[in-house]
């Protein structure tokens, strides 16, 4: 069985492309940095994360291309690829990327619901103030 299941951030915007010809589709890749679990201070020579490379295909690629952006927080599934290539000095590369089936953001818990986080932003109860002057037409939810 080829099952990965990662969450991670994305280092960067994903990188999409559409493919040519009469159906084109979209082909979206993007970097995950994965954190290890365990000793992440006591070894600085040591990577505290691991950089997954992901490609999503069609639809999931349209996704990620209107909604990720980097740094938000991803959860992915997919399979394991592993290839490989010969690059323009003649030298053989391989390659190990997730060929996704899913992908999900993940939004923190109360994030819809925080206070503000600057002075002036709103009252801090997770509502935002109404100017003075609006009138109820104006609003679409009386």
């Amino acid at each position: 069985m080829n099952r990965v299941i990662l969450m991670g951030r994305l280092t960067r915007d994903p990188d999409v492309r559409y493919t040519q010809g009469e159906k084109s589709m979209a082909i979206a890749r993007y970097t995950l940095a994965v954190d290890r679990r365990g000793k992440k201070e006591r070894d600085q020579d040591q990577q505290a994360a691991d950089f997954i490379n992901c490609v999503a295909f069609d639809r999931a690629a349209e996704f990620a291309e209107t909604y990720f952006h980097q740094g938000m927080r991803v959860l992915v599934s997919g399979r394991l690829q592993t290839g490989s290539y010969v690059n323009k000095e003649g030298k053989k590369v391989y390659t190990t990327e997730v060929i996704l089936t899913d992908q999900n953001l993940q939004i923190a818990r109360g994030a819809m619901h925080r206070k503000p986080d600057r002075p002036g932003d709103g009252p801090g109860d997770g509502f935002m103030n109404i100017p003075d002057g609006i009138e109820d037409e104006g609003l679409p939810f009386v």
